[in-house]
């Protein structure tokens, strides 16, 4: 069982910025494809970021695409979340979840570990 653990999250104003960062506890990602989800309240849990497991290709949801970067660190284990110009909308629960297939993925079913979530508020 993988357990990851994602920390980053917090209250930002509208046009700021915040970096979530993902790791495993106590293993490796290594050959995992990596991938970030958001759930709003009220809302179904959606797609944002995923990540092959070399890092060299990336794929985002339209809505963050511009704003936002998934990156990872494979010496250090850990899974990154840049995002910029915030909006309101973006306010939710962010979820780091791991597949073990390396390939992107965008689906929830097409994942294996889930973190616990680190909530993003965005005031305007």
């Amino acid at each position: 069982q993988v357990q990851l653990v994602e920390s980053g999250g917090g209250l930002v104003q509208a046009g700021g910025s915040l970096r979530l960062s993902c790791a495993p506890a106590g293993r490796t990602f290594s050959g995992y494809g990596m991938g970030w989800f958001r759930q709003a309240p009220g809302k179904e849990r959606e797609f944002v970021a995923a990540i092959t497991w070399s890092g060299g290709s990336t794929y985002y949801a339209d809505s963050v695409k511009g704003r936002f970067t998934i990156s990872r660190d494979n010496a250090k284990n850990t899974v990154y979340l840049q995002m910029n110009s915030l909006k309101p909308e973006d306010t939710a629960v962010y979820y780091c979840a791991a597949s073990a297939a390396a390939r992107i993925h965008t689906r929830e079913y097409e994942y294996d570990y889930w973190g616990q979530g680190t909530q993003v508020t965005v005031s305007s």
